[in-house]
């Protein structure tokens, strides 16, 4: 049947299963929009305050379900407010694909109004982007888009489209999205041999776990492996749910800001096993000292991530739920009972600790956690929140923890938030916040009231950019060079004043009371936690220094 491109769009979107979509429209874009309205009931449009917004919370929307998030966006300043939210994707593998419209195709290349060259702008954060300047050729490269989304490791693409080919027709025929494909191909029995070898000689193997874990889906894999290698376990910001927090192994996360028990454990191994991790620098410190004493093995779908960052021993590359699943059944039954015992003894010397008794960032977590019973999807802005998030909060299920780990990018979360409610509605969603991250998204509230999404917004409020202080505390002699916030800003009123139910709490009794009613309400509400504006989150390595000498605030004391 003869089809415009606006109506192909659609008609493709709804191929691939596609139920929501987060977007702003504008000139460029009308012909999409006006015939997405003729399908409103099969494809919900969440209206953001802002393109970054969508973009993230297409974001949110894929990492909480594992498919591809979707956003819309016009030419010009609409498309170029999605590329922080399209990098931030690119960093942490997330599939979005990002759909935006352009001048028409005589126009294009001649500065014209709201012209950008969007696809050039994007080509060092996308997997793959495409300009379509043909309508014949529109259907499939949107398949194409979704796959390569989805396709070994994931990531956003970009199609854009000019406004004529919108109007254009072309023969569309109805295609069944295509199932992706594991990459397996690339899984040698070789390798496969070695790395089951290398496990089975280990006296003091640890397993480091990274968000390919989560992407895989290879959780019960991951259970199984642990308890034939006997081995402890930790994990990376992005790999946080993938083994369950709350088992006796696990030994929380690793790096800059992990404890002390996974750092000196990994320092003193003699096998480290890295499932689906990219040995980011807040993870390895040092990297000339990083695990000096031990083997590394690593496991990745990315044959670019192997020797990128930390030279390895041995390497399995492919889809890691499929490697887990064949190495398994080559590993005879491990026990490593006396190394097991001698990093649980770390995890009793060295537990996370806090004040008593005031309000601060790690009880409101800690409080959050017994409030819920684990049982939510955690969201966070970027900032000493986000480690406080990491560390106090045990993730017992994948895609329950979303913060922007690679990018660090603040002001992801509450756009993050609602696309996770969205989502799943019957969730509690909460995204923690500073209180400068709030301010670089709160416009987004209004978004969440007009969609009576009940995501609570809980603010770390310490009048000041929390983590930029830390460092200026520790390392720069007390410089407190452009990070105070302490302006009067009114964020209960403010909250209020966007339709939302505001609380404010200054200390735990406040809290637990506020919180408590935030989870019985059926629209969104914010928090605004008054905590001190020098508390800082420990353990912490300085920058450069090899992992084994994190330090706490009584390290320093002392």
């Amino acid at each position: 049947m003869q089809l415009t491109g606006a109506q192909i769009v659609i008609e493709c979107l709804k191929e691939q299963g596609v139920d929501t979509v987060f977007g702003y429209p504008g000139g460029a874009i009308l012909n999409v929009y006006d015939e997405l309205y003729k399908h409103k009931n099969e494809i919900h449009h969440i209206l953001t305050s802002h393109e970054q917004g969508a973009s993230h919370a297409a974001d949110g929307y894929a990492r909480s379900t594992g498919k591809v998030g979707v956003c819309f966006a016009t030419s010009g300043p609409g498309a170029s407010n999605l590329v922080t939210g399209i990098a931030t994707a690119y960093m942490d593998s997330v599939p979005v694909v990002a759909l935006t419209c352009n001048v028409t195709v005589p126009l294009l290349g001649k500065d014209s109004f709201q012209e950008i060259d969007i696809a050039g702008i994007t080509t060092p954060i996308t997997k793959h982007n495409f300009i379509v300047k043909d309508v014949e050729k529109l259907a499939q490269t949107i398949r194409r888009a979704f796959m390569i989304a989805q396709k070994g490791r994931p990531g956003p693409v970009l199609v854009d489209i000019p406004k004529d080919v919108t109007a254009a027709k072309t023969e569309y025929t109805f295609q069944k999205a295509q199932e992706v494909p594991r990459i397996v191909d690339a899984i040698d029995d070789e390798a496969l041999n070695t790395a089951a070898a290398m496990i089975q000689e280990a006296q003091k193997p640890y397993i480091f776990v990274g968000g390919g874990a989560v992407i895989s889906g290879a959780c019960a894999e991951l259970q199984e492996f642990v308890r034939k290698v006997d081995a402890p376990v930790c994990d990376t910001l992005m790999g946080k749910g993938a083994f369950d927090g709350t088992d006796d192994l696990y030994t929380g996360m690793l790096g800059m800001h992990g404890t002390k028990t996974s750092n000196l454990g990994v320092s003193g191994c003699d096998l480290l096993i890295a499932l689906g991790v990219r040995f980011s620098d807040r993870v390895t410190g040092n990297a000339e000292t990083f695990a000096r004493g031990a083997k590394i093995l690593q496991f990745d779908v990315d044959a670019a991530e192997i020797n990128k960052n930390i030279r390895v021993d041995a390497c399995v590359t492919g889809d890691l739920k499929e490697i887990l699943a064949r190495l398994n059944g080559r590993l005879s039954q491990l026990n490593h009972a006396e190394w097991v015992r001698e990093v649980k003894a770390l995890k009793e010397k060295y537990p996370l600790s806090y004040p008593q008794g005031a309000l601060t960032g790690p009880f409101i977590v800690e409080e959050v956690y017994r409030a819920t019973k684990g049982d939510a999807v955690i969201v966070t802005e970027v900032g000493q929140h986000q480690m406080w998030a990491a560390q106090y909060y045990k993730y017992k299920e994948p895609r329950t923890f979303l913060s922007s780990g690679g990018l660090g990018t603040m002001g992801y979360g509450l756009g993050a938030a609602i696309g996770a409610a969205c989502a799943d509605p019957g969730k509690h969603v909460i995204n923690f916040a500073g209180d400068g991250c709030f301010r670089m998204n709160m416009n987004e509230l209004a978004t969440a009231v007009r969609q009576k999404l009940p995501v609570i917004e809980v603010i770390f409020n310490n009048h000041v950019l929390g983590m930029v202080r830390q460092w200026q505390d520790l390392f720069y002699e007390k410089r407190y060079s452009a990070t105070v916030l302490d302006d009067g800003m009114d964020y209960v009123k403010l909250a209020e004043a966007m339709g939302a139910a505001a609380y404010r709490a200054v200390n735990r009794e406040e809290f637990r009371e506020a919180f408590r009613k935030a989870l019985a309400a059926d629209g969104p509400v914010v928090i605004d936690c008054i905590i001190d504006s020098d508390d800082k989150v420990w353990p912490m390595v300085a920058p450069g220094k090899d992992i084994s000498t994190a330090f706490t605030e009584e390290d320093l004391k002392d």
